[in-house]
């Protein structure tokens, strides 16, 4: 079975006996008018709660975001021409999540054409990151974009705080002329880009959604900072909007197709869409993660994205995976293409997405969003809203208050010691590990509560360096390979902004192992009586509360002050013993 869409290549698509209720769902979909419901804004495609439909009919302008955009691009170029003149030969992207994964996915996708700044993204409150990515600018020929859809967010409110007061001592009182704003029109953001007196406020579409706002100023002012092509990024977005509007048969309508597919099958049990790209375009697959995870991990449901996890062999999976390779022409894939036709062949559903070049991630932005939609009116929740990040949000803030108060945050008593690394948990938890003499023991002990169809989920509130990016990847794919279950790695708090509503608005299928150190040198953040590093503790606190809360089955491993050490006995425990 093959899928044609408008105006591209031809698309693999190996369903097997997924393909009879694909069929049927896309049946469904167009009896129901959905694509005319999307485009005509109507939220009964989703819900009929009226607090849900206020929610929906505020969230929908990404659908037509291109076309306002293209009709902006002398605004976003020109700003950008003013920033070279200017001199700036750095540029630093302040933003979580939404405000900051596209620009990610951009910077690490094209990089900076010859004479642009190059751009640094900073999303964390790891005082080691911020230390090392201050170190890698020159100061004072940096511009400084704050980004934020709320212009609430703690942790960009606290990166602003620490780098105007790093500004001040040169710039004085014009410091604010360092730096830009992007954010929703009235917000916090806006009354301090203009008490600074910023170079510039970009004010967003009040109706797009974080998540949904690759192609708004978002993600166009740092792609035209870089140099980026935005007129032919945005005309290839602009060419499937139109093969996803009404009119379209609902066959070859690529983006409600591609939601039919991850939509159904979630329902058949193979709600683990595990994303493969090509190694140029490897990037894009964190922000699919994110708008997978926080657009339908709610209600009890979720289609959990699989993003970086090493492609194994038929016999490390269950039978809950949907395998999606974005491929781009003229890349040699052949160790993916090898496996992932091995896959394919030993019953596992497998699509592959062509991409002509890089500028085709402008229509795949569009595609996967629609999908994302659809899929979500599929499984039955509401995709335009992320209940549970705001939790995380406060159980953060009650912790800073009472460090406030107090001068310290709870610490808890162990369930285990050993070294260095201490265990936390709840007594559930304790008894599972009972009787275990090593920690790499205890977690495996841990990890054996997994059920057929369950995710391990990998949440590091440690500095993300290529060693121990390297070390957690190995020890991830030794979990998924030991226990036959799906693996996601999150560095925090970024994930609280991505994959942390799944986590806990999703359903109980998912595992969580947290990993926390000691900080070898900590930052104060200008005006707050808390540090970057006690931010960072009461973050992961907070979001082991909210688990501990839901009775999950949740461990945190706390590594003290040496983490190579730590996960090095990790690794050996779970690859060798």
């Amino acid at each position: 079975m093959k899928l044609q869409s408008a105006k591209r290549e031809a698309h693999m698509v190996v369903l097997h006996e997924y393909s009879g209720a694909v069929q049927a769902t896309l049946a469904d979909l167009e009896k129901r008018g959905a694509v005319e419901k999307v485009w005509a804004r109507d939220p009964s495609l989703w819900t009929a709660d009226a607090d849900h439909q206020r929610i929906i009919r505020q969230s929908l302008g990404w659908l037509t975001v291109t076309a306002a955009m293209r009709d902006r691009l002398s605004e976003i170029t020109g700003f950008a021409d003013e920033v070279r003149r200017s001199g700036f030969t750095h540029v630093l992207l302040l933003g979580m999540g939404g405000s900051s994964l596209c620009p990610e996915v951009l910077r690490l996708t094209f990089g900076s054409a010859e004479g642009f700044p190059a751009l640094h993204v900073l999303d964390t409150t790891d005082p080691a990151t911020i230390r090392a990515v201050e170190q890698a600018i020159v100061l004072p020929h940096t511009l400084i974009v704050v980004a934020s859809k709320s212009g609430t967010t703690p942790e960009v409110n606290a990166l602003q705080q620490y780098f105007l007061a790093k500004l001040k001592p040169g710039r004085g009182q014009r410091a604010g002329a360092q730096c830009i704003a992007i954010t929703d029109p009235g917000t916090p953001l806006e009354a301090t880009a203009r008490a600074h007196e910023f170079r510039r406020i970009f004010f967003n579409p009040a109706d797009i959604g974080g998540r949904y706002s690759a192609l708004s100023y978002f993600g166009l002012v740092p792609a035209a900072l870089m140099g980026i092509d935005l007129f032919e990024l945005l005309e290839r977005s602009q060419r499937m909007v139109h093969s996803c509007r009404a009119g379209v048969a609902y066959k070859w309508n690529p983006g409600l197709w591609l939601g039919a597919v991850m939509g159904s099958l979630a329902l058949q049990g193979r709600n683990k869409v595990s994303i493969v790209c090509s190694k140029e375009i490897a990037a894009f697959a964190s922000w699919v993660e994110q708008l997978i995870a926080e657009s339908t991990g709610k209600e009890g449901k979720g289609i959990v994205p699989i993003e970086g996890e090493p492609l194994g062999t038929p016999s490390r999976y269950g039978s809950d995976r949907l395998f999606i390779h974005l491929r781009l022409e003229g890349t040699r894939d052949v160790a993916i293409d090898g496996k992932l036709k091995r896959l394919a062949h030993a019953g596992h559903p497998l699509l592959t997405l062509s991409l002509h070049d890089r500028y085709d991630l402008g229509a795949e932005f569009v595609r996967w969003e629609f999908a994302t939609s659809i899929a979500g009116a599929i499984i039955g929740v509401n995709p335009f809203d992320q209940p549970n990040v705001q939790e995380s949000k406060e159980n953060t803030k009650q912790l800073l208050d009472d460090y406030k108060a107090t001068g310290r945050l709870p610490a808890g008593e162990p369930i285990f010691s050993d070294d260095e690394v201490q265990l936390y948990g709840d007594e559930a938890t304790r008894s599972a590990i009972q009787g275990c003499r090593k920690f790499s023991t205890a977690v495996k002990a841990h990890l054996a509560r997994a059920r057929a169809g369950d995710y391990v989920a990998l949440t590091a509130f440690l500095e993300r360096s290529p060693e121990t990016e390297k070390s957690l990847s190995v020890i991830r794919e030794a979990v998924r390979d030991q226990f036959k279950v799906a693996t996601t790695l999150g560095f925090g708090p970024r994930f609280l902004h991505s994959t942390g509503q799944l986590h806990k608005g999703g359903g109980d299928d998912g595992m969580v192992v947290q990993f926390t150190a000691d900080d070898h040198q900590d930052l104060p953040i200008p005006g707050e009586a808390h540090s970057f590093g006690i931010m960072k503790r009461a973050q992961a606190l907070g979001d082991f509360q909210s688990f501990q809360r839901r009775q999950r089955r949740a461990l945190s491993v706390h590594l003290g002050g040496n983490v190579r050490a730590g996960l090095r006995r990790l690794q050996d425990g779970l690859t060798r013993e």
